[in-house]
């Protein structure tokens, strides 16, 4: 019988995409219906962010079904003081990063892939249970 990933591993990856992409500062789990599953947050609300993350991602997805342009893989959005990106974690969970000012991109674009499929394994692994 396999072991049942807790939640400490989810943090764990949150946490690890934040110490290798300079400028991730928080990151929220949650489900694609705007529930918790957990955050690496200090300064941000957690449960607002997953609720305003599933209202986000809904209508991106709808934007891009009517412009045509593909399967939406993520949602930037770009502040005075850092961004805001929202990824699908599968189809029944979203990862929300706050990165600060100084967020390189580039990095957060090679290393987000990774953590998602990471993230996307426990949550799966977690179900089948």
């Amino acid at each position: 019988m396999a072991e049942i990933p807790s939640p400490e591993s989810l943090t764990d990856i949150l946490t690890s995409l934040r110490e290798r992409v300079m400028g991730v500062s928080e990151s929220v789990l949650s489900t694609v219906d705007g529930l918790l599953v957990v955050a690496d947050a200090d300064t941000v609300h957690p449960e607002s962010v997953s609720a305003l993350a599933a209202a986000t991602l809904g209508v991106a997805r709808r934007m891009a079904d009517t412009a045509e342009a593909g399967a939406l893989r993520e949602v930037i959005v770009r502040c005075g003081a850092g961004h805001v990106i929202v990824l699908a974690v599968g189809e029944r969970a979203l990862l929300t990063v706050k990165g600060d000012d100084g967020l390189d991109l580039a990095a957060f674009q090679r290393e987000s892939p990774v953590a998602v499929e990471q993230l996307n394994k426990v949550l799966a692994a977690d179900v089948g249970h």
